[in-house]
């Protein structure tokens, strides 16, 4: 594997100029690249440079310290390197024997010889960005880093300045997918802290239908850093369905941004679940961009060890006539901590909006630790917004009324919180991924509980 790497003395700088470095370093890389984006790369880059790196003494990252990922010297690798990856090793992936279309990327750069993008409906487009870019830019540009703000979190806007690839998925006007698209980000560690920079543009026009399932996973351990961002885009009367799954080496961080628009009468259904890394991060943001729109947006974190898992949503309501129901459960083991904060915002005008946010997490251990910051910002009048939050142990009573039926007291800890974590998975209409999902999640409950008894 060749990693692009620094000489010696570069250790000692601020961490901001090691990225700043980073973006003259793939300078030739974009050297074929439109106007258009090295504007809008230039424009990332000066926000980048001014705002820097958040700390804790940041009202958005009071919870989340990134200071591990600043103290560690992460370099670029060279596009042209290929990592081998088997057949069988993909198959195992989440999700792996799902039918439909595969973009796979590895350590950030689209793998075209391990997709599967043969019998695509006519006009759906399912490719590398980088690729795509290079063969009809007009088709991003209206889109692409026009939504997920820059000024919103630095790490979208180093996003924008680096990145290298990513998927491009696009359902033009009046499609309708029979299956799902699945973008695979694959990461395969080397010996040196690697960093990718993913940027993902979905595009469902008016009246399509799709479904897309991201994934986050990774071939074995080691220390990388995934800086990704995803602007899903849907028309008028678009109906999609978006499953993120993150599971990654417990020695990686993930920073990530997911940031969708809808337009009139639109419909998505949304579902982010984390396994963890050392260190994620996920902003979410969906602004509710024409009357009528609907939106479902669930979340699951299942975490353990030192694990930390920060969700930061916003929610926001800018039409007339809109509904979003959201619901976040999170399971902490171990020293583990999650955090959610979310956010609803009701604009001036968009009378008769309907929004619910539910936020409850467990505490499997005394150890472990929950954030939990709901808030509500409503500037209309006809209205019907609620929120509510819950955290803490498992109920003794439940308990006691399990045991008195006959399960131990570990069948009994595993039946509550696996029931926990399947409130949302059941609201994931993808047959397969659910499937995959749920045999994720009996695994780690499973390991928690033997890990207890053993204790």
């Amino acid at each position: 594997m060749s990693v692009i790497q620094k000489p010696e003395a570069e250790s000692a700088l601020d961490p901001r100029e090691r990225y700043l470095a980073a973006y003259d370093d793939l300078r030739r890389e974009r050297a074929g690249e439109p106007a258009w984006l090295s504007q809008r790369r230039e424009a990332g880059l000066e926000e980048f440079r001014k705002a820097g790196f958040p700390t804790t003494r940041q009202e958005a990252w009071r919870f989340t310290n990134v200071q591990p990922v600043l103290r560690t010297p992460f370099g670029l690798f060279e596009r042209d390197s290929r990592f081998q990856v088997s057949d069988r090793e993909l198959g195992a992936l989440i999700g792996g024997t799902t039918p439909g279309q595969v973009v796979v990327l590895v350590n950030g750069i689209f793998r075209p010889d391990l997709s599967t993008l043969k019998g695509l409906p006519k006009g759906v487009i399912a490719t590398g960005l980088a690729q795509a870019l290079a063969s009809d830019g007009a088709a991003i540009e209206e889109h692409l880093a026009r939504y997920a703000r820059d000024s919103a979190n630095p790490f979208t806007a180093l996003n924008t300045a680096l990145f290298r690839d990513g998927a491009f998925i696009l359902v033009p006007r009046g499609t309708v997918l029979e299956q799902p698209i699945q973008i695979v980000c694959l990461a395969v560690p080397g010996g040196e802290p690697l960093m990718w920079h993913l940027r993902h543009l979905i595009v469902v026009e008016e009246n399509a239908k799709a479904a897309v399932v991201e994934s986050y996973q990774s071939l074995g351990g080691g220390v990388y850093l995934t800086n990704a961002v995803t602007e899903f885009v849907l028309g008028d009367n678009a109906d999609a369905h978006y499953c993120r799954i993150q599971y990654e080496s417990d020695q990686a961080y993930q920073l990530a941004t997911t940031h969708s628009v809808q337009g009139r009468d639109s419909r998505l259904v949304s579902c982010s679940v984390a396994f963890g890394s050392a260190l994620a991060r996920h902003d979410i943001n969906a602004v509710m961009g024409g009357s009528g729109g609907y939106l479902i947006l669930d979340g699951l974190t299942v975490i353990g060890g030192r694990q930390h898992v920060d969700h930061h949503t916003t929610l926001d309501h800018a039409q007339p006539h809109c509904e979003s129901h959201e619901l976040f459960n999170g399971i902490f083991d171990g020293h583990s901590r999650g955090v959610f904060n979310g956010r609803i915002i009701v604009r001036p005008g968009a009378q008769r909006t309907d929004s619910k946010q539910t936020n409850n997490n467990i505490l499997l251990s005394p150890d472990a630790r929950a954030d939990s910051q709901p808030q509500l910002e409503i500037y209309a009048d006809d209205v019907k917004c609620t929120h509510g939050s819950t955290t803490g142990p498992l109920d003794p009573a439940a308990i006691f009324y399990l045991r008195s039926r006959g399960l131990s007291q570990a069948q009994a800890r595993h039946a509550l919180t696996y029931g926990f974590s399947a409130e949302v998975l059941n609201q994931i209409d993808l047959a397969e991924i659910r499937s995959a999902l749920d045999r994720l999640v009996q695994a780690r409950l499973m390991a928690a509980g033997e890990g207890r008894a053993v204790a």
